[in-house]
């Protein structure tokens, strides 16, 4: 254990907080209107092979990433139609929306590819590459050169994001409505501002998030999309919201703790530990599971969420 160690550990945290930083954001704001958002997984898992799909086929970044944000849109579209719009079962239609995205980028994926599943393998054309250059003398510094300055854009992105979204839902007036939305729905009818519309806008800002987190996974973590490849991101940044209790910086905080047992999950793989021994390996890529249950099951129910979380809204007439 040296100092390069620690620093390739900490710089593979950042990178690993990711994907869970824009979908626990993207939850943020689904459920601070008052809507469950179940679908993160089904939402960055297709968005995911919408990004692998259209980078194999086009050779287009842009496209690539536009691709997956369109897939995950339509799809909170999709639950905003059975939950926003016909008031049903808001569970029950995030987890009809993840048995499809499980079913169909497999489906999909064999039809179009024929490879299992997989999507073609990307050229590092298409890939988001670091924005420093291997060889840059600013990534020598001690710890903190690997740490932070060696990553692309979408994890700068995702970090920067967090006080963004902070200032959006807790300084902007279309913040107030959405808080107010998720807690009195009825209320803010009465004042003359449409739920649908809040609603329907939550969800499709946090589509456009949970594209951007499948965008990441086959732009800059792999280089394509394979069967399952968010692996129940998605859960675990549900299980970092209801830890950061709804609220920006305390879901980063948890993101960066899954984060660190990913990154120590890989690291850790048949090394030996003084006094310990060799490392389980399927201990450590338990880690982040057993970390979602604990928190799961130590903070539900303390963890004050909004009034009206899950409760399907009807407009008076």
């Amino acid at each position: 254990m040296d100092e390069a160690f620690f620093a390739a550990t900490l710089a593979s945290t950042v990178r690993m907080a990711t994907p869970l930083i824009f979908c626990a954001l993207a939850g943020l704001l689904s459920e601070r209107s008052g809507v469950v958002d179940i679908a993160l997984e089904g939402k960055m898992l297709f968005a995911a092979f919408a990004a692998g799909a259209v980078g194999a086929a086009t050779g287009s970044t842009a496209l690539a990433m536009l691709a997956a944000i369109g897939v995950a849109v339509a799809l909170a579209w999709l639950h905003g139609l059975a939950c926003v719009s016909h008031a049903g079962d808001q569970v029950v239609s995030g987890l009809a929306i993840n048995i499809i995205a499980v079913g169909m980028t497999v489906v999909l994926g064999v039809a179009w590819f024929a490879q299992g599943g997989q999507t073609p393998a990307l050229d590092n054309a298409v890939r988001l590459q670091a924005l420093l250059p291997p060889n840059s003398a600013l990534l020598r510094l001690p710890v903190l050169g690997e740490m932070l300055l060696s990553h692309g854009i979408l994890v700068y992105l995702a970090y920067a994001l967090v006080p963004g979204v902070w200032w959006l839902v807790f300084r902007t007036r279309f913040g107030l409505r959405l808080r107010a939305v998720g807690e009195n729905p009825h209320m803010v009818e009465a004042a003359g501002v449409s739920v649908q519309r809040l609603r329907y806008t939550a969800l499709t800002l946090g589509g456009v998030l949970c594209g951007l987190a499948g965008s990441y996974l086959v732009l800059s973590q792999t280089a394509n999309f394979s069967q399952n490849m968010t692996a129940g991101r998605g859960f675990m940044a549900l299980a970092a919201l209801i830890f950061g209790r709804w609220r920006p910086f305390g879901a980063l905080g948890a993101c960066l703790l899954f984060g660190l047992l990913d990154a120590l999950a890989i690291r850790l793989q048949g090394v030996a530990l003084p006094g310990i021994g060799e490392v389980s390996v399927q201990l450590m890529q338990a880690l982040p599971y057993a970390m979602t249950v604990l928190l799961l099951a130590g903070f539900i129910g303390k963890s004050s969420a909004p009034a009206a979380l899950g409760k399907p809204y009807r407009k008076e007439r």
